[in-house]
C-alpha cells in the first residue's frame, strides 16, 4: 500500500464509505430540511450548489481531513508565492501571477516577475487598441477584419473557449478564427473565407517550433504571399505570441509584435498570458481585464478561505470520493449554455492533461486512481443523446451542471424552459423513480396487468446518482474568470491528495518523438521494416496507396 492509501484519513474515508454507500440521497433531504443550506456556498458570482451528493457532513469532514493531511494549505502557499512545485522541470507554477491584479511582488529565481508580466499586459493593451480602432492596418490601408489564431493545445483551446462564450462582447467588425490541427483541410478551409489584406494571423508557440503550429502558419504565410507579393508586408499581417525572437524574425514577424511569456506559464493555464491575445482584440482590454479580475477573485478565495469554506477545496474533495472510493472512472462537464459548449473540451485538457498521470511525486507508481476521463457537451443536447446511459446505466459518473440565470437577447419561453430542464435533470438524477411510483404512474395510464409487469423494470430509475450545480446571474467576463479559476484551483487539489505533478505532461511526448522518425519514413521510398509489424503494415500501405 501506498503512503496515501495506507494514512489514518483515507482508512477513515474507506470505512466510512462502507456507512453512506447504501445511503439514498432521497432519504438525506427527507431527513433534514436544512441540507440545501448546509451543502452551498457562493464566491466570485457563482453559486454551488453541492447538495445532491451522496455525503453527509461526517463525510465532509472526513475528505477535509485527508485534504490537510495531503498539505493542501502549505503547497497553495508554495505555488502563490512562486517555488519550483513543478519538479520535474524544475519549474513555478504562476498562472496566478498573470492575474495578480494587487501587484504584489513574486519572486522567481530572486527575481521580481510583475514587472515583466504588466508590460506584457500593457503591450496587448496598446496593441489590441490599435486593431479594435482601426488604426493597425494591412498592406493596403484597409483595417483588419478577421483575426486567424494559429496554435494547439492551450494556445488554442483557451482563447477559443473564450472568445466563444464571450461572444456577446465581441468587437462588431472583428471575425475570430482558431486554425490547430496539422489536418490541411482545417487552415484551407478558413483562409477560403478570408481576404489577406484584411487579415492579422497570430501565431501562438512558445518555441515557435511546435510542428503543427508552424505548419499552419507557414501555409498561411504562402496563401498571403501569393497576394500580397512582398515580404515586408508580412510584418502587418502577422503577430507572434513566442519566446524565440531570432525563428519569429526569420518568419518576417516584426519582434515589436512578439509578445512574451515564460517557462512557469503551463499551456493549459496561458490564456492569461500573452496567449489571450485574440482575446484582448475581440473583447477589447477592459473586458479582458474583468475575465483576469474574476480569476484573481477566486484564487484569493481559493488562497484566503477555510478548507471547509473553499469553493474549490470542496469540488476537488466530491472529485476525490467518487473517483477513489465510488470508482467513478469519468466526470461530466454540463452547460446549459450554448455559449459555453467547448468549456467541457477546455477542461477536458485541463484536467486530463495535468492528473493523468501514474507516477507520483516521489518516483512511486500509484495503487489508486488518479485524473477521471473529462467529457461533455451543452447539456440540452446530452438529454437526446447519452443522457439515458446516465440515468439508467451501470456505472456512476457525477455530472457538474452550469447555467446562468439572464440570457440576453433570447425570448421567452426559451430560458424558462431551458432552466426547468436543468433543475429537473439534477432532481432526477438524485431522486430516481421507484418501483411504486411506476405502477402509479402505469395504472394512471390505464396499463394494467401483464403489460404493466413487462414494463415496470424499463421504466424503474434507481437514482442517487450525484450531481452538483454551479448557476450565475449572468454569463460575464468577470464570471467566466471566476469559472476557470475554481476548475484550474480544484485540480490542483485532486493533484495535491494524489501527490502528482499536476504541471508536467510528459506524456505528450513520445508519440511527437515517434512521428518525426515516421514522417521520414513516408517520403522515403521503399519498404519499411524498421518498426513492429502492425505500424510497417500501415505506413507501407499508405505508401502504396498514395498519390504521387
Amino acid at each position: 500500500m501506498s503512503n496515501l492509501t495506507s494514512s489514518p484519513a483515507w482508512l477513515a474515508l474507506a470505512e466510512h464509505f462502507k456507512e453512506v454507500s447504501p445511503m439514498h440521497m432521497r432519504d438525506l433531504f427527507n431527513n433534514d430540511p436544512h441540507r440545501f443550506e448546509r451543502f452551498s456556498l457562493e464566491s466570485g458570482g457563482l453559486f454551488f450548489d453541492y447538495s445532491k451528493n451522496r455525503i453527509t457532513e461526517k463525510t465532509m469532514a472526513l475528505l477535509m481531513d485527508l485534504a490537510r493531511q495531503s498539505g493542501l494549505v502549505d503547497r497553495v502557499e508554495k505555488m502563490f508565492s512562486g517555488e519550483k512545485i513543478n519538479t520535474t522541470e524544475n519549474r513555478a507554477v504562476l498562472h496566478t501571477a498573470l492575474r495578480n491584479l494587487d501587484r504584489t511582488p513574486i519572486m522567481v529565481d530572486g527575481e521580481d516577475v510583475m514587472p515583466k508580466v504588466n508590460a506584457v499586459k500593457e503591450q496587448i493593451g496598446v496593441f489590441s487598441d490599435k486593431v479594435r480602432s482601426g488604426e493597425w492596418q494591412g498592406y493596403t490601408g484597409k483595417p483588419i477584419t478577421d483575426i486567424v489564431n494559429i496554435g494547439i493545445g492551450g494556445s488554442d483551446l483557451g482563447p477559443l473557449m473564450v472568445c466563444q462564450a464571450l461572444k456577446e462582447y465581441g468587437h462588431a467588425r472583428l471575425t475570430m478564427h482558431f486554425v490547430s490541427t496539422v489536418d490541411g483541410d482545417q487552415i484551407v478551409s478558413t483562409l477560403k473565407q478570408l481576404d489577406p489584406e484584411t487579415t492579422l494571423f497570430i501565431v501562438a508557440s512558445k518555441t515557435f517550433t511546435t510542428q503543427e503550429t508552424i505548419t499552419n502558419a507557414r501555409t498561411a504565410r504562402k496563401w498571403f504571399l501569393s497576394s500580397a507579393l512582398e515580404e515586408k508586408h508580412i510584418a502587418k499581417h502577422f503577430v507572434a505570441v513566442s519566446t524565440n525572437s531570432k525563428a519569429v524574425a526569420e518568419f518576417g514577424i516584426d519582434i515589436n509584435n512578439m509578445f512574451e511569456f515564460w517557462d512557469w506559464v503551463g499551456g493549459r493555464y496561458s490564456l492569461w498570458s500573452a496567449i489571450g491575445l485574440p482575446i484582448a482584440i475581440f473583447l477589447g482590454k477592459h473586458n479582458y481585464q474583468d475575465l483576469l479580475h474574476g480569476a484573481y477573485t477566486m484564487d484569493q478565495h481559493f488562497r484566503g478561505k477555510p478548507l471547509e469554506q473553499n469553493l474549490p477545496v470542496i469540488m476537488g474533495m466530491l472529485g476525490i470520493w467518487y473517483a477513489n472510493f465510488f470508482d467513478a472512472t469519468t466526470y461530466l462537464i454540463s452547460p446549459y449554455n450554448q455559449c459555453l459548449s467547448r468549456f467541457p473540451a477546455y477542461l477536458q485538457q485541463l484536467d486530463m492533461e495535468s492528473n493523468g498521470k501514474s507516477i507520483d511525486l516521489d518516483g512511486n507508481r500509484v495503487d489508486y486512481a488518479t485524473g477521471p476521463v473529462v467529457w461533455g457537451d451543452a447539456g440540452i443536447n446530452g438529454q437526446h443523446a447519452y443522457y439515458q446511459m446516465l440515468h439508467q446505466g451501470t456505472q456512476l459518473l457525477p455530472i457538474d451542471f452550469i447555467a446562468t440565470i439572464e440570457h440576453p437577447d433570447i425570448p421567452e419561453p426559451h430560458s424558462t424552459i431551458l432552466m426547468a430542464n436543468v433543475f429537473a435533470q439534477t432532481e432526477a438524477f438524485m431522486r430516481g423513480k421507484n418501483e411504486a411510483e411506476v405502477r402509479a404512474e402505469l395504472d394512471k395510464a390505464g396499463i394494467t396487468g401483464e403489460a404493466q409487469e413487462k414494463l415496470v423494470p424499463h421504466k424503474i430509475f434507481k437514482g442517487n446518482r450525484p450531481t452538483n450545480t454551479i448557476l450565475m446571474q449572468r454569463l460575464t467576463p468577470r464570471r467566466l474568470g471566476a469559472l476557470i479559476a475554481l476548475y484550474e484551483h480544484k485540480v490542483f487539489v485532486q493533484g495535491t491528495v494524489w501527490n502528482v505533478n499536476s504541471y508536467d505532461q510528459w506524456g505528450v511526448e513520445l508519440g511527437k518523438q515517434l512521428a518525426k522518425a515516421i514522417e521520414a519514413d513516408l517520403t522515403t521510398p521503399g519498404l519499411t521494416h524498421s518498426h513492429d509489424a502492425s505500424t510497417n503494415g500501415l505506413i507501407n500501405y499508405y505508401k502504396r496507396n498514395t498519390p504521387r
